[in-house]
């Protein structure tokens, strides 16, 4: 790959911020070379080890190569039989340390999971775990060994220690009982034997060897006679001490040395996992993606940002290039965006040939190219420089030279620089060149001689960035398939150029040249329009579908209400009908029975009419019929209150008073989410032991047991309760039996009348709805609900 291209591109700062992810040096120098592949097999596996990585990543966490040291030098001189230091012997441990922790890290918990492309790498780890844990026994730093690194080392710091002692003592005798003599009450190291500071005029008083002198030469360094023999001592032992600390060293080199080619294959491994999980980790800093790859030289991004540009301001772009036209002529404005499209598309490509994410939407695809060339002004790069017009072509014929099908060129603002009738010609002659190649080009340009060209051309497509005439901002959108305006006239004119000098331009422009920019221009509005309705059948889709969705879940939920209380009945009738079996059955048997003594016509009557009642009583529990009504009582209008517990006789409804009756006797009453007008001779006053009762049921005894009470309740259940005159005592246990019942009908929701008084009783039906379950929520009443002596009750 060329290198002018990678710097045109700036692919260097990806790189560079590549490197920065890369915990060791040897990693971080691998990030620094990476360059673009132009293998297909060899980027598809590096996709796949950033993918893998990735993934990784986000299932266990980041990991750190920060211990991983350059072994290499060490390993050639433990090939040739040197024994190593302990910074070089430290070095290699860590990097045995780091190993172990990453072949940890690699080892999946679940054994179900498949293998990925990394499960090899992690698996040649070899940390060598014995000789590491003798090496971190032996050596505690790159200046310390440890005493129990080997016996005779122990024995000489032991001897070392004791002569030390004995030292310190005689020292401390002479010092104390010649005080007078010494400049410094101290003891000092001259030459690593211990010495006193005797005031030179003193020296004769204090036999011994003078070691040094200060600068003023007022101050002798003198070691007394009395222990030159224990600092003889110290001093041989010192030498020993030595000696077993390099048969300590030499012993942990031996150790090392049958593992040779396995520290390098640590350090190889090690350094390209790094390297791997700093492409991984670069991934989610560009929240990218892996591209797919082919050998059709197809490019196809999607929603591309362009990884240099500030994240909160980057539009997306989505681009092709290579299915149905090989050669891409982006038109517009200035600052359009039409440069940074270039770039997007050229340093993707290299990123994805350098086995880096590329941060675009998933299923982006990308081609292997063998070069990329680009021929792209710096006037809007970061260098801020300059490129004449004989620089931009030497660089174009070095293009035209080089490129080939399998080459992808870049070139902005094409032909620029020189008289703008010679500058198109050339611009359509070089771009026709490439195209009769087949080589994938993208370029940018002013020229309407090239918007034609593209127009007229097989395998030529238009591509424009968009910009918005009103705000005389860009959008940064690129529209394929649309060219693009100059839109010079209008901008000027919004910038506040006179008409009559926009007037006198637009004589200057050839007719073919108004024609086609007027074309544009209707293209333009066309496609806004075309935009616009798009997006509102595409919310008026997704809204549909929303609604097909609700109501398939409301007919299923409807279908399995239905489906149970079939269910229900079914059983209720099955058991029913062999109650009345067994009655008949033991009915008969005692008529067998009788029929063998006397007075058997009286008892056989008598079995007869038990029979009968029982199976009035059948059928009275599976015919479910309504109630007859029942002629109410007169109720005196000034007695009535708000709030009352009533029941409308033609609905056979249970409600409350919600509002006081006018002239005509008419007033509004609410029963469960039904408000309605009646009359007061509708209605019927309940008293308040009633009005949590079901209509119909208080009044009609279950001839079939408790699942026939709960087979009435499931049809008439009263969709509110008045609490209104108990005490809290009372209140909760006939709430708490009402909201199971309301429940098991399937009631959506009921109306809980407490009154509004101190709101004690309010407070505790408030409390007890929040310990059950089945309660979706509850509120109070709303304007013409009974506003707050009323509590509305929704369930789940």
């Amino acid at each position: 790959m060329n290198q002018k291209a990678l710097k045109t591109l700036e692919y260097h700062k990806i790189i560079t911020q590549l490197a920065q992810y890369a915990s060791s040096d040897s990693g971080k120098e691998l990030c620094r070379n990476l360059i673009p592949s132009t293998d297909y097999h060899e980027i598809v596996r590096a996709q796949q080890e950033t993918t893998d990585a990735a993934t990784r990543v986000r299932q266990k966490g980041s990991i750190s190569f920060g211990g991983v040291r350059d072994i290499r030098p060490s390993l050639k001189r433990l090939d040739v039989g040197s024994a190593l230091g302990m910074a070089e012997i430290l070095s290699i441990s860590s990097l045995l340390t780091v190993s172990a922790r990453v072949k940890a890290y690699g080892r999946h918990e679940d054994s179900e999971l498949p293998e990925d492309s990394l499960e090899e790498s992690f698996r040649m780890l070899e940390p060598l775990t014995p000789v590491n844990t003798e090496i971190k026994r032996c050596i505690l730093s790159e200046e310390e060994v440890s005493d129990d690194a080997s016996p005779g080392l122990h024995h000489v710091r032991r001897s070392m220690r004791s002569i030390n002692d004995k030292i310190h003592t005689q020292l401390n005798s002479i010092l104390n009982s010649n005080r007078t003599y010494l400049q410094d009450a101290v003891i000092t190291m001259r030459d690593g034997r211990y010495c006193l500071p005797v005031k030179s005029e003193h020296k004769s008083q204090v036999s011994g060897m003078v070691h040094d002198q200060s600068s003023t030469g007022s101050t002798l360094f003198i070691e007394p006679m009395a222990i030159v023999k224990l600092n003889n001592d110290l001093r041989a032992l010192e030498i020993q001490e030595q000696k077993e600390i390099e048969m300590v060293l030499a012993d942990l080199s031996n150790q090392l040395a049958p593992y040779l080619n396995e520290l390098e294959t640590d350090f190889e491994i090690l350094t390209k996992l790094d390297f791997i999980f700093a492409k991984a980790a670069l991934s989610k800093h560009y929240n990218a993606s892996e591209p797919i790859f082919n050998t059709k030289r197809i490019i196809n991004i999607k929603d591309g940002r362009h990884p240099l540009l500030d994240p909160s301001k980057v539009v997306p772009i989505t681009i092709h290039l290579g299915r149905d036209f090989d050669l891409l002529i982006v038109t517009g404005p200035n600052t359009g965006g039409k440069t940074v499209s270039l770039k997007t598309v050229g340093l993707f490509t290299l990123m994805g040939q350098s086995g880096l994410h590329i941060p675009a939407f998933d299923g982006s695809e990308l081609a292997v190219f063998d070069e990329v060339f680009a021929d792209i002004g710096d006037e809007q790069s970061i260098e801020q420089s300059l490129s004449t017009f004989s620089a931009h072509m030497t660089n174009i014929v070095h293009i035209l030279g080089q490129a080939d099908s399998n080459s992808l060129c870049l070139f902005d603002e094409l032909g620029a620089g020189t008289d703008p009738t010679e500058g198109a010609a050339l611009a359509i002659s070089i771009l026709s060149f490439l195209h009769n190649m087949k080589c994938r080009t993208m370029a940018t340009t002013h020229y309407s001689e090239l918007k034609v060209f593209a127009l007229t051309t097989p395998g030529v497509e238009n591509a424009c960035c968009e910009f918005n005439v009103e705000t005389l901002k860009p959008t940064y959108r690129l529209l394929i398939g649309v060219p693009g305006k100059s839109n010079a006239f209008a901008i000027s004119q919004k910038l506040g150029l006179p008409d009559y000098i926009i007037d006198d331009a637009k004589t200057h422009l050839e007719a073919k040249d108004e024609t086609f920019e007027d074309l544009l221009t209707h293209l333009e509005e066309n496609r806004v329009t075309i935009e616009k309705e798009r997006i509102q059948i595409a919310s008026y889709k997704l809204e549909v579908e929303q609604l097909k969705t609700r109501l398939t879940q409301k007919e299923e939920r409807l279908d399995e209400r239905r489906d149970h209380m079939i269910r229900e009945a079914k059983e209720e009738a099955q058991r029913i009908l062999r109650d009345a079996k067994e009655t008949a059955d033991q009915t008969i048997r005692s008529i067998n029975k009788l029929a063998a003594d006397s007075g058997v016509a009286k008892e056989l009557e008598a079995q007869r009419s038990k029979l009968r009642n029982k199976l009035q009583d059948v059928d009275s529990s599976l015919s479910l019929k309504n109630e007859k009504k029942q002629p109410g009582k007169q109720i005196d209008p000034r007695k009535l209150k708000l709030g009352d517990g009533v029941k409308v006789l033609s609905m056979n409804l249970n409600g409350t008073v919600s509002s006081l009756p006018n002239a005509k006797g008419d007033l509004y009453v609410q029963m469960g989410i039904l408000r309605s007008l009646v009359n007061l001779s509708d209605l019927e006053l309940l008293h308040e032991e009633s009005v949590s009762t079901p209509a119909g049921i208080g009044s009609r005894k279950s001839g079939s047991g408790s699942s026939s009470t709960r087979m009435s309740k499931s049809f008439s259940i009263s969709p509110e309760i008045n609490l209104i005159g108990m005490t809290t005592d009372e209140a909760i246990p006939q709430l708490d039996k009402y909201l199971d019942d309301a429940y098991l009908a399937h009631l959506p929701q009921v109306r809980v009348v407490h009154g509004r008084g101190t709101g004690a009783l309010k407070n505790a039906v408030h409390k007890h709805l929040k310990k059950l379950k089945y309660v979706k929520d509850f509120r109070l009443g709303a304007f013409g609900e009974g506003d707050s002596g009323v509590t509305i009750v929704t369930f789940k």
